[in-house]
């Protein structure tokens, strides 16, 4: 038996099944008996808590009478489990412990032990998930559950705290100031808490906001305890208003000392607080110059409100990138979104999402693809003045307003220094200073040296290097320099190897940004013992997970020893297949959805690599599987415009199987659509469905969906009827909740509310069965604007706050930035003005963030629909207009007749009768176009207002008249909270009736 108490009391049978218990006290004995965790509950304490002072005429009688009643249930519910109520003097016991609490406190117990925030995070999120209520939901006033509940609260404010803590590390600053705001008014006493919101709003930019906050705590604590903030946060708060507490970003954490760097951390850190934007670490292979940059942007980090990002360019971009791709790669790491909406492609989404925003951008290892990196910067950075750029680079990467800087070797006594530390030896041997000075000062030569100190001592070590670098000291002057000595550092390290760990280890160089144990396994026929050792001797870097990857010198080497060992095309083929079935097994539509998403962000750069090999290879399959099986993650992630450069290359390799050719061309066509390319769209998607074989329910369905942004009713309604037919028949039920989940937002949007609500409920429960948080994303968005439109705001608002937590745990930013506007909505209609402005500003920050001009539109016109309630009138109306031409040639008919309406509202108000006239006629034939009788009721109600000023009074109730009757019919009367410009007209009209 499995027993619930993180909500109401739930009794579940091991498979699952649902156990009613059906008696109250018999109930509440249940609950006695589970607050007690397994520790026997005399009988006397049991009948007080059971009947109090009403007791029965022989209570303990009564009492047994209701423990076997519980047996009797357990029993028939699941064989046996009526032993697990033992009567064990002076009372009874029950031999369980409430499964869910249990499970809670598991990971609770698993979170305090990791180091890794990502995996604390995960943890807790799933901790918290099980909580389905207040614990002990039906005995919350039983003196009997009291204890219990204060202990299980406490424990789930303490999870929630840490789950903060550990997303504070991984930088979600914008989604937890959102999200702890309800929780800080909920526990404002909390100063965990309190500190972790503070963290959040600075992260998110809103500093002015995280003072106030921390001014709300310390008026509270000395008016209801006579008490002071802590220490802790009293030094937070002083950090805040210093502006000395680190902003977000993705700097990695320092694993050794950084030695003999300590002039130059200085002085680039002078170099960057001047008028140099761009600054280039220059100098050859090795010789430390990302861990250089990285040291600066650690110090001067403070500086950067808008944060500070490393951007490394070798793991994941070929030498050849286009500027696009670079940006694209670049925007990737920020964690933005490249929707449709802004010109200049993916470099121009990437210069809008950066301006007003100061930031440092480390782009590391430039040389390979120097050219685009010259381009994008240059745009970057005479587009958007706030941004500033550290660069490594083994060449300067030739632009206006560049600033070089040489990375020197280190020095005699600093390269002594890191010698002797990583060696593990005191720096006083005279052979070391030789061996410093034979080896350049390059820091990577000599860490590598430093691990054969333990076989070949010191001066052993110093005599073979007499001998392993005699030719190159006098080879060509004009070579690389990493050929000039790090090769022959490299080889040296080389052949004292097994057999197997030079195999290993070659192999190892086919990787993007390393790999985990099982790739390291299948594709390079490892074992632990092997990279251990590899470990061991510092050829491989191992991380947390663990990952395994190769400095960035011996990746090169390890590629020239793959080719030399005739195995490079068979490593690559086996690369681009391990990964290939990786992306194909990944959960993406059920419970594993979050994991699996993570996943494959974490291997972007091989799955990148994969691609590359299979286009170049001429494999069309591998490259078809490939883009096939990322498809829904770039859809998830809002990567239109990388996905469909990516299916674009896949296709135009010759040979691939019709039935992947088929999904590639849908998915194709599809991401086309989404990036805003909306011409010949109907020919396209004939030609895409014409591909098939036979009908593809999913392809109609996808087809359709991706239409939505263009206004197209009748395609959508067509592809999504035709596609909810195949996926029933086929006995999809991902398929149909997709297709009804469309269904439902499509008749929301023709005023069809009825449908909408049933197809919306559908689509909830098979999605919530699946296990699948988009789709139950998709239609909490419809039931929820569903709830809005009839007046149920406390719903509306209950069903966008569970969409906002899915959005956020699965990191859908454009969609939570949705969800936070359509709480603004929901605030703006209750009257609470000012929390409206709060949320839609946070979702248009979050829009501007992801680059989503979908979003940034819908939040804007929140913003301006607040403007207008608050007499604003010319804040209200440039809003509105900055966007007309957008919506004209991107969101359609509903768009157009929504934003005509409200300007001729503005009008209105202003006394223009013309004007508003104009402006509702246009907007009542966009408004019929759609077919929507709400919005037709919308654009009668304003014509009527404009009718109305211009004293045409008759035709003006005709109008009202014609509008009530539009709203009747779709089932959605005017709601009370939206009547203010209907009372207003309808006050007009009567007064000039009484004239």
């Amino acid at each position: 038996m499995r027993f619930g108490v993180l909500g109401p009391l739930e009794v579940r049978t091991g498979d699952g099944t649902p156990v009613k218990v059906a008696d109250r006290k018999v109930r509440a004995l249940l609950a006695d008996l589970l607050a007690h965790a397994g520790r026997a509950v005399p009988a006397d304490r049991l009948i007080d808590d059971l009947w109090g002072a009403g007791l029965p005429a022989n209570p303990s009688a009564t009492l047994q009478a209701r423990v076997s009643q519980l047996r009797r249930t357990l029993d028939d519910a699941e064989p046996g489990a009526r032993a697990l109520v033992e009567k064990t003097p002076p009372g009874y016991r029950l031999n369980a412990r409430p499964d869910d609490a249990a499970r809670f406190e598991e990971l609770l117990a698993e979170a305090r032990t990791s180091e890794a925030p990502a995996t604390r995070a995960a943890l807790l999120a799933d901790a918290l998930s099980l909580w389905r209520g207040p614990a002990y939901a039906d005995f919350a006033d039983a003196p009997f559950t009291a204890p219990e509940i204060t202990r299980l609260d406490e424990l789930r404010l303490a999870a929630l705290e840490a789950q903060a803590e550990a997303r504070l590390e991984l930088g979600e600053h914008e989604a937890l100031a959102a999200e702890l705001h309800a929780a800080v008014g909920e526990h404002p006493l909390r100063e965990r808490l309190r500190a972790s919101y503070m963290r959040a709003l600075y992260g998110a930019g809103r500093p002015a906001e995280a003072l106030t906050t921390y001014e709300d705590l310390r008026h509270r604590l000395a008016a209801d305890l006579g008490a002071d903030p802590g220490p802790a946060l009293a030094g937070l708060h002083l950090s805040i208003l210093r502006g000395t507490l680190p902003a977000s970003g993705n700097l990695p954490a320092d694993v050794t000392p950084l030695i003999g760097r300590d002039a130059a951390l200085a002085e680039l850190a002078d170099v960057l607080t001047g008028p140099a934007r761009m600054v280039t670490l220059t100098g050859p292979g090795g010789v430390g110059k990302t861990r250089l940059a990285v040291a600066v942007a650690r110090r001067v980090r403070e500086r950067y409100p808008g944060g500070v990002w490393l951007v490394a360019l070798d793991e994941g971009l070929k030498a050849g990138a286009s500027a696009d791709e670079v940006a694209s790669f670049v925007a990737g790491v920020l964690g933005l979104r490249d929707d449709a909406g802004i010109a200049g492609g993916p470099a121009g989404r990437l210069g809008e999402a950066l301006r007003g925003k100061r930031m440092l951008l480390v782009l590391d290892n430039c040389e390979h693809v120097v050219e685009p990196v010259a381009r994008l910067v240059a745009g970057l950075l005479r587009d958007a003045a706030e941004p500033r750029v550290l660069a490594t680079s083994r060449e300067p990467i030739g632009i206006s307003g560049e600033r070089l800087w040489n990375v020197p070797p280190l020095a005699g006594p600093d390269a002594a220094e890191l010698f002797a530390g990583r060696a593990g030896i005191t720096p006083g041997a005279p052979a070391i200073a030789d061996i410093c000075a034979r080896l350049d000062g390059i820091p990577l030569a000599l860490e590598l040296a430093a691990t054969r100190v333990r076989t070949l001592g010191v001066e052993g070590l110093a005599a073979r290097l007499d001998d392993r670098f005699r030719l190159l000291s006098s080879g060509a002057r004009d070579a690389p320099a990493r050929q000039r000595t790090l090769r022959a550092l490299i080889d040296w390290s080389w052949e004292p190897l097994a057999a197997s760990e030079r195999a290993v280890l070659r192999r190892l160089a086919a990787h993007t940004g390393g790999c985990t144990l099982e790739a390291a396994e299948q594709v390079c026929g490892a074992d632990i013992r092997v990279l251990a050792s590899l470990v061991d001797r510092s050829l491989v870097v191992a991380a947390d997970g663990p990952r395994y990857r190769l400095l960035e010198s011996i990746a090169a080497y390890g590629v020239e020893r793959l080719r030399e060992a005739g195995e490079y095309a068979a490593v690559r083929r086996r690369h681009a297949e391990y990964y290939a079935a990786l992306a194909e097994r990944a959960d993406l539509r059920g419970p594993g959805q979050r994991e699996a998403l993570s996943a494959l962000r974490a291997e972007s750069g091989n799955l990148r690599t994969a691609l590359d090999a299979a286009i170049e290879d001429g494999a069309a399959d591998l490259a078809l599987r490939l883009v096939n099986a990322m498809g829904w993650a770039w859809f998830l992630w809002g990567r239109p415009g990388e996905a469909r450069h990516a299916f674009g290359r896949a296709l135009a390799v010759p040979g691939g199987d019709p039935a992947r050719t088929a999904i590639a061309k849908t998915w194709h066509t599809g991401f086309a659509m989404l990036e805003g390319d909306g011409h010949d769209r109907d020919e396209r998607c004939r030609e895409a469905l014409a591909a098939y074989d036979e009908k593809d329910p999913w392809a109609e369905w996808f087809l359709g969906f991706v239409r939505a942004g263009f206004g197209d009713l009748d395609a959508i309604e067509e592809l999504t009827a035709r596609a909810l037919e195949g996926f029933r028949a086929a006995g999809d039920t991902w398929g149909e909740a997709a297709a009804l989940a469309t269904r439902a937002a499509q008749a929301l949007s023709a005023g069809d509310l009825p449908r909408a609500g049933r197809d919306g409920e559908r689509a909830m429960e098979l999605f919530r069965t699946a296990g699948d948080r988009w789709g139950r994303l998709q239609a909490t968005e419809t039931l929820g604007v569903l709830a809005e439109v009839t007046g149920d705001y406390a719903r509306a608002a209950r069903l966008h706050e569970s969409g906002l937590r899915d959005a956020e745990e699965l990191g859908l930013w454009t969609e939570a930035s949705g969800v936070l506007s359509r709480l603004g909505r929901i605030a703006l209609l209750t009257g609470d003005l000012d929390r409206a402005d709060d949320l839609h500003g946070r979702g248009r920050r979050l829009a501007g963030r992801e680059s989503n001009r979908r979003m940034e539109n819908f939040a804007d016109i929140g913003l301006a629909l607040a403007a207008r309630r608050c007499g604003r009138l010319d804040e209200a109306e440039t809003i509105l207009r900055r966007w007309l031409g957008w919506v004209r040639d991107i969101d359609g008919g509903p768009g157009m007749a929504f934003l005509l309406a409200e300007l001729g509202f503005i009008a209105e108000l202003r006394g223009d009768a013309d004007q508003a006239l104009g402006l509702h006629a246009e907007g009542l034939a966009a408004a019929r176009a759609t077919g929507n009788p709400r919005a037709i009721a919308l654009a009668l109600e304003g014509t009527a207002g404009a009718l109305s000023l211009a004293g045409r009074d008759e035709e003006a109730v005709a109008a009202l008249d014609g509008a009530s009757a539009a709203r009747d019919a779709a089932g959605a009367p005017l709601p009370e909270a939206e009547r203010g410009d209907v009372d207003r007209i309808e006050a007009r009209l009567r007064r000039g009736r009484r004239r």
